[in-house]
């Protein structure tokens, strides 16, 4: 006998209705008082700290998920964060005691010490949510998947960006702007002088996390980048060191191996990105087939979006220099501090690490975050005015969470004015624990 079909009782609509896009429409428009351009560790700090003001903030990134590179690229590590030597101290305040609380808290995060610098290791998809849920419950205003299409400036002030997303164009106007993109985008289609490495390019880095790893037999850290020097050939391998971050008893990986040259021209953007990911496979079978025991049963859980060190900055009122860096040079208007050794990436196979002692840390003037041309725009992040030496040692998350606490400040102070003319011992003030406080880390 037949099983009957049953009558299907809830309601189906079938209804349609045709749809044309409207010539010349009008796109969306948008008022802040500060405008945020970046969601990544600087812009993030930025937004949030500019909520923390009373500010009607707008929180605008080009990708469909909030969290730059710290998430996406899946960098794995807050480096600069603390000072170096066996007894560290926090150098950057503000959302980060919240963030590391958190995180720490559900094992999301761990404290790593080392004789040079200190780190923590974190879970990326765990500091996603975290950054999601701040900037929700500070009330912030997010702009998604919207890229940067022009920049209107009207007597040395940004007056107006126009964005293309895919649900159609937007324009947002605002009393100040934070440019944390990375590649100095709204200062660059401001048309602001910028800067760009004039030998030769920065290398980037595709990240892998591996899952399935055994903490058990792990290589020692020396083990891995020798192992590279020795059979990387055979392999394919461009980098020729590499390192394994873990967060202990989860058993996974962030695997940082590869070195990728990150262009600013879109199709050759686009092609160094899959060969990044051909890179990051390579280095895996190596790690698998050297280091059985450890990374033999792994498998890749996520591929991170291209990560990029250093690309295009602005023409700031004042270029911090390397020579600053190795000198410790505390300028009138620091408004941040880290002692991460300077990290430039220079060359496909290996790269410049020159750490310092234990009691060494240097400092950022405000004036390398202030574009010569422009008097409501702050950078914070990597794309402020540094020469190549002095920025790698800077561009990390650490210091980069200063600026942007920093960049919000000086266009409070500045309100209608210049961000050029306001007070630097103001500043100096309000930015007061990322220069002074000293507490211990946790764990």
């Amino acid at each position: 006998m037949d099983t009957p079909v049953p009558t299907v009782t809830t309601k189906v609509s079938t209804a349609t209705r045709s749809v044309r896009r409207a010539p010349n429409a009008p796109p969306s428009r948008h008022r802040a008082d500060i405008c945020v351009v970046g969601s990544g560790a600087a812009g993030i700090s930025a937004a949030l700290e500019a909520a923390r003001l009373g500010r009607d903030v707008l929180l605008v990134d080009g990708q469909p998920v909030l969290g730059g590179q710290a998430v996406n690229s899946i960098v794995g590590t807050f480096c600069g964060l603390f000072s170096n030597g066996s007894e560290p101290y926090q150098l950057t305040y503000g959302m980060v005691g919240d963030m590391l609380r958190d995180l720490g808290e559900t094992g999301a995060a761990y404290f790593r010490r080392s004789p040079h610098n200190n780190i923590v290791i974190y879970d990326e998809v765990a500091l996603g949510r975290w950054m999601e849920n701040a900037v929700r419950e500070a009330g912030i205003t997010v702009l998604l998947g919207a890229v940067l299409r022009e920049v209107v400036v009207e007597n040395r002030r940004v007056t107006l960006l126009k964005l293309a997303t895919r649900y159609g164009d937007v324009e947002v106007e605002a009393q100040g702007f934070v440019d944390a993109t990375g590649d100095a985008a709204l200062a660059w289609q401001a048309g602001f002088e910028c800067q760009e490495p004039a030998d030769g390019p920065v290398y980037g880095t595709q990240m892998v996390v591996l899952e399935n790893i055994d903490e058990a037999h792990l290589p020692s850290r020396e083990a891995i980048p020798a192992r590279m020097r020795e059979v990387g050939e055979k392999y394919g391998l461009l980098r020729r060191e590499g390192l394994a971050f873990v967060i202990p008893g989860r058993g996974i990986a962030a695997m940082n191996m590869t070195h990728v040259e990150t262009p600013l021209e879109p199709f050759a953007a686009s092609a160094k990105a899959l060969e990044g990911r051909d890179q990051a496979d390579r280095a895996v079978r190596f790690a698998q087939t050297e280091f059985p025991e450890a990374f033999g049963k792994s498998r890749i859980r996520s591929y991170g979006f291209p990560g990029i060190r250093q690309t295009r900055w602005i023409k700031g009122r004042q270029q911090l220099t390397s020579q600053d860096v190795v000198a410790g040079t505390r300028f009138p208007d620091a408004i941040a501090r880290t002692a991460w050794p300077i990290e430039l990436h220079n060359s496909g196979d290996e790269h410049v690490w020159q750490p310092f002692g234990p009691d060494h840390m240097h400092y950022i003037p405000f004036g390398s975050l202030t574009p010569a041309e422009g008097d409501n725009v702050v950078a914070a992040g990597r794309c402020i005015d540094a020469d190549n030496a002095a920025l790698s040692s800077v561009r990390v998350m650490g210091p980069c969470m200063a600026m942007g606490q920093a960049a919000v400040h000086a266009l409070d102070l500045a309100g209608s004015g210049s961000v050029h003319q306001i007070d630097p011992a103001a500043l100096r003030e309000r930015v007061r624990d990322n220069l002074e406080r000293r507490d211990r880390p946790y764990g």
